[in-house]
């Protein structure tokens, strides 16, 4: 990595802000639509305005999901296969299974949520929307986070993904794609309903085994405690404290800056929803750019460029992601591109509303998040040198825009 000799380098301002926002936020339970999350929503509204960017919280309405609602889908599956085994009813059997896998796709993959709209279980959740910069100007960055905490669970245990890179380093090397973890979830009913409508009762045993091996693990997250969350995401949460103070010491004029935190993310996106529909309407697709921040507390910062827990869907408008390497670079602050996840984030809903848009993420030298919904996601197991870098590469990709021709 270059010197870093820019303007926009990470500072000792930076990184007390950084320590201000994780420490005081990471002690509160934030779960999706808890009274901590609430708190926490106060609090960087509060905080946001005293660094120059005056804040609101929007009260949103979320459909709530996850692991808790996905536990039926799951049975459903695996009763599907035991009745198939049995030699009765397998066109019962291939239409409830079929019907579970595509409502665990449909939900996982942001579709219709119509199982979730079904259950109709629906909560409040606060984002916090706070405007910094040249308010007048005609172009728009919204830098994303999310406030809201996830739940730890021992699937999110990175041994297994450690050793593999320990043992295979090459091969870890080469990947850029991480894992397909949801491909399993939705795989143990498909297989059942195969099996069933094939008569082939191996591959149906083998479905209703995985649909109960999800079924614990779905039901061991759901009883699991909330991660403190440092890096996932008050990482991102720090990093539009510091750019918000940062904007008032080195305003980038004929930029207007929308610094966003999220609420319930971590149910496979709730608050985003609320944001779009209050929000995309006045906000022009032709001169708004969204760059999303998700864990950027691991050591090697990383520009993710698609996501998609079933089927990979890369991020609207590819010259924004060259925009952002370009800016980084400039900074003496280069990034490693080419990622894709299969997990999901707030990045996908403007993205598919033909927003340009980015995720700046981060991992390991596994190529891991650091901590990972787990209960080790701690204030001083964050790589504060990173967060830093994020801030910097934040201003300078707004930099970039504003001056853009």
């Amino acid at each position: 990595m270059s010197e870093l000799t820019t303007s926009d380098s990470p500072t000792l301002a930076d990184h007390s802000t950084l320590h201000e926002v994780v420490e005081t936020l990471a002690p509160l339970e934030k779960r999706a639509g808890s009274p901590d999350e609430h708190r926490a929503a106060d609090w960087i509204a509060a905080r946001l305005t005293r660094a120059g960017a005056p804040a609101r919280i929007d009260e949103e309405q979320f459909l709530d999901g996850y692991a808790r609602e996905l536990l039926p889908l799951g049975a459903a599956g695996a009763l599907a296969g035991g009745l198939a085994l049995t030699g009765r009813g397998r066109r019962v059997a291939t239409a409830v299974a079929g019907l579970a896998a595509m409502a665990i796709a449909d939900d996982a993959s942001n579709g219709t949520r119509l199982w979730r709209k079904a259950l109709g279980r629906k909560r409040t959740t606060w984002n916090v929307v706070a405007e910094a910069g040249d308010t007048g100007a005609d172009r728009t960055l919204v830098l994303l986070a999310h406030h809201d905490a996830a739940p730890t669970g021992r699937v999110f245990d990175p041994s297994l993904q450690r050793s593999l890179a320990e043992r295979f380093p090459g091969i870890v090397e080469r990947m850029d794609t991480s894992l397909p973890l949801w491909w399993p979830v939705v795989g143990g009913p498909a297989l059942v309903a195969l099996g069933a409508a094939s008569r082939r009762r191996n591959l149906t045993a083998a479905g209703a085994a995985l649909s109960l091996l999800n079924m614990a693990v779905a039901a061991d997250i759901a009883r699991s405690p909330i991660a403190p969350g440092a890096n996932d995401n008050l990482s991102a949460v720090a990093v539009l404290v510091a750019l918000a103070e940062r904007l008032r010491e080195q305003p980038i004029p004929g930029l207007r800056v929308l610094l966003v935190s999220c609420g319930a993310e971590e149910v496979l996106q709730g608050g985003i929803y609320g944001f779009a529909a209050r929000h995309f309407p006045v906000l022009d697709r032709e001169r708004t750019w969204m760059l999303t921040l998700d864990s950027v507390g691991s050591p090697e910062l990383v520009l993710v460029e698609g996501e998609g827990t079933l089927v990979m869907e890369d991020y609207f408008d590819r010259r924004f992601r060259d925009l952002i390497v370009r800016a980084a670079e400039r900074a003496g602050l280069p990034i490693r591109r080419g990622l894709r996840a299969r997990s999901s984030t707030d990045a996908v809903i403007p993205s598919r509303a033909g927003y340009p848009t980015a995720l700046l993420c981060s991992w390991d030298r596994y190529k891991c998040l650091s901590n990972y919904h787990r209960m080790s996601d701690t204030p001083e197991n964050l790589d504060y040198d990173t967060v830093a870098r994020a801030v910097a590469v934040s201003h300078a990709v707004g930099c970039e825009i504003a001056s853009a021709k």
